[in-house]
């Protein structure tokens, strides 16, 4: 097992031998270190240079209006709702492993759960900016909310987009109660060897008044069972009412019932291929390769494997049910995907989705770090494809042909778009310099079982 300092030089190794304060002592450098890696200003600079776009963006989008976008007649909602969908499905991943994995005693989640349910927040934060973009009137958004007001206007509880309201809202809300229980305890170890006394306050009150024993651990476990249970079937849950908004129209393309399923496998595929896309730099320049190990980036390759055979499976299952169905009218609409205007955006979408993950059935490629966050990238632009291809191409042929049109997107379309990646990442970044990236107490708990694993560079 290489030392700690060799792995990377800003991380120091810790004074004794024992496994617990290894891993304690590799996680909580990373916040205690007057200066973090290079490469985090690097990449801070960056996203908070696209997070100031993205502020230019919605703040001209408030004084000139929503005509700013390329969102036209009959393709109204365009990539606000794109990049909606396309947000809280990368926040799956995140409930998953900290969920269902931990409900199935699968012990390596231990050493990525905690970023991916961070991940889940943040991504869930940019998802629910835009509805409220999309609007029209973003100083109105409480009309979405079932609460009084003067005009005696309540939600119309019969629409999908009002059922997002309250998915979404849900599963910020649990996921982010589970996220925080989880720290608790790598937050009071925090706590107990900050030198600063404004970040032992910090992290003191944080932790509320953890102090490891037995009758506060079995209270804790207990507790975090319980939002495991809670959280798993929003996993399920979420993402099948988002695909509501499409399933329940009449609109050629949208109106099949294979929505629900699809876009949550779709959802697990895009958020596992985030998880990796983020692990891979991490493990290298936060010194975490001897907990973030080969053997967890190849188990997550296999899950990109088979939900991309899932969602490939969706693709084909498509056209099989728009030629069961003798609809002329979806017939048409599944064709032009393919050879339509659009088709550039789908014969896209296939190669990402579908053509690139088949290199995961090779173990060196599975094993490969370079490999896995090359795949994880294209299937995130890939993912993103899919959103495109299913609300623009759709929307911008419907029933008249009189008011087809080509949808082209703005500056300020790819403005947005690229702000919300600024505001994932540097509050990501954050999380990574300031928090505990790496579950600690849970994977103390297995470290026997890592040492037994095999290769852990």
């Amino acid at each position: 097992m290489a030392a700690i300092s060799d792995v990377n030089p800003f991380v120091q190794p810790p004074k004794g031998d024992n496994d617990f304060a290894r891993v304690t002592d590799n996680v909580s450098r990373i916040a205690e270190v007057n200066r973090p890696p290079r490469a985090w200003y690097i990449a801070f600079g960056i996203s908070t240079s696209l997070l100031g776009l993205f502020g230019i963006s919605v703040a001209y989008l408030f004084w000139e209006g929503i005509g700013i976008w390329g969102n036209m007649n009959p393709s109204y909602w365009g990539f606000p709702i794109v990049n909606f969908v396309f947000w809280v499905g990368i926040g799956h991943a995140g409930t998953l492993i900290s969920a269902i994995l931990y409900l199935m005693r699968q012990t390596w989640r231990t050493a990525i759960n905690r970023f991916a349910e961070a991940m889940t927040i943040f991504a869930v934060i940019c998802a629910a900016v835009f509805p409220g973009l999309h609007v029209g009137r973003p100083w109105l958004p409480y009309w979405m909310f079932p609460i009084p007001n003067q005009m005696q206007m309540w939600p119309q509880f019969r629409s999908p987009l009002e059922w997002d309201v309250f998915a979404v809202g849900t599963y910020a809300t649990v996921s982010l109660l589970f996220w925080y229980m989880g720290m608790i305890p790598d937050l009071a170890t925090f706590r107990d060897r900050s030198t600063s006394p404004l970040r032992r306050a910090l992290y003191g009150a944080f932790a509320m008044g953890w102090r490891g024993s037995s009758r506060q651990w079995h209270r804790y476990e207990r507790a975090y069972l319980l939002l495991a249970a809670l959280a798993t079937p929003l996993v399920l849950s979420v993402h099948s009412v988002v695909s509501f908004d499409f399933a329940t129209s009449q609109m050629p393309g949208w109106h099949t019932t294979i929505f629900p399923p699809y876009f949550v496998a779709g959802a697990i595929f895009g958020g596992f291929a985030m998880v990796v896309t983020l692990a891979v730099p991490a493990r290298q320049f936060f010194g975490l390769k001897r907990i973030i190990t080969i053997n967890h980036l190849e188990l997550m390759s296999k899950i990109i494997l088979a939900t991309g055979m899932m969602v490939g499976y969706a693709y084909g299952m498509e056209f099989f049910i728009a030629w069961y169905s003798g609809s002329a009218y979806e017939g048409f609409a599944l064709l032009n995907r393919a050879v339509g205007p659009f088709a550039w955006s789908y014969w896209a979408m296939i190669f990402c989705n579908v053509v690139t993950p088949q290199v995961f059935w090779f173990k060196s490629m599975r094993r490969n770090v370079w490999v896995i966050f090359f795949v994880g990238v294209l299937v995130n632009i890939g993912m993103w494809f899919e959103r495109f291809v299913i609300i623009v191409t759709s929307g911008s042929r419907d029933f008249l042909p009189a008011s087809w049109g080509y949808f082209i997107p703005t500056a300020w379309d790819f403005a947005t778009l690229a702000g919300s990646f600024g505001l994932f990442f540097t509050l990501f970044l954050l999380f990574c310099r300031y928090l505990p990236m790496v579950a600690m107490a849970e994977v103390k708990a297995f470290v026997p079982a890592a040492h037994a694993s095999g290769d852990h560079h």
